[in-house]
């Protein structure tokens, strides 16, 4: 098995023409070209949730593809909206009820809610890259996560908008080498954690992303069992591509540092 951080360049080195095999599948063609063919039809709640092939879509698109079955909890979702802060997606913690809402804003557009380009293409685009993450996922989860993190990094602005959100923590707890027992600590301590250890502001610079990333995909590979005998350079010195042997003292002083800084 290669190593996660490889997987996750061969990836992303080309990643418009990766997305484009993802979307030349058969099956996803057909999907997208339904979906495509069908959403203008579409005018209200009850239309969207009675059409299951494009509900399904939808779901899979914005990552809910497992919350599905749960049509009564969607309504909700769809029939207050955004434009009230008490509306029940407003209130949720996982932000991608409050993006769904706002896509699929039949409470302030109401029947023209589906022929913006965020509820056509926007959301077929959301549909590949989506399968595209699920794709690589089912040979190696840690690949999926580091997709998942690069995708949504821009929208980072705290720590809290990590810990809302399951696959973003587990990212972060893994780049941190912190232990499952973390999660279960007090929330305001968490955030304080991270937010010494992470410098939120950076994930939006690609560079140290990627150093984030390549930190997180060799603890996820030692986490996981691999036997990985060389990796790249963890110590974020620069941007330096050498290469160096992997022990438990570099693993020590890679928890002790901050990324980013001392």
């Amino acid at each position: 098995m290669i190593s996660t951080l490889l997987q996750y360049q061969m990836v992303t080195s080309d990643l418009t023409r990766s997305l484009k095999t993802v979307t030349a599948d058969p099956m996803v063609e057909r999907n997208t070209e339904y979906y495509l063919e069908n959403i203008d039809s579409i005018k209200s709640t009850d239309d969207f949730l009675g059409n299951d092939r494009i509900y399904a879509y939808a779901m899979k698109a914005f990552g809910l593809e497992d919350m599905t079955y749960a049509k009564a909890f969607m309504r909700k979702v769809l029939e207050e909206g955004i434009d009230e802060r008490t509306s029940f997606a407003n209130q949720l913690t996982d932000t991608r009820y409050r993006e769904f809402a706002e896509t699929f804003n039949f409470v302030r557009y109401g029947k023209t809610a589906t022929v913006f380009s965020r509820a056509q293409e926007g959301v077929t685009e959301a549909y590949a890259r989506q399968t595209l993450e699920e794709k690589e996922g089912a040979s190696n989860e840690g690949v999926r996560l580091a997709l998942y993190f690069a995708r949504k990094a821009e929208d980072i602005d705290s720590a809290y908008d990590i810990l809302a959100d399951k696959a973003l923590a587990e990212t972060v707890y893994t780049a941190l080498g912190l232990p499952d027992a973390f999660a279960m600590s007090d929330l305001d301590k968490q955030a304080a954690y991270i937010e010494d250890h992470v410098d939120i502001e950076k994930l939006q610079d690609p560079e140290y992303l990627n150093d984030f990333l390549e930190r997180f995909s060799t603890l996820y590979d030692l986490e996981n069992g691999q036997n990985l005998q060389t990796v790249p350079n963890l110590l974020i010195s620069g941007g330096s591509t050498s290469v160096v042997s992997f022990g438990e003292s570099l693993l020590a002083s890679i928890q002790k540092l901050k990324l980013g800084g001392s």
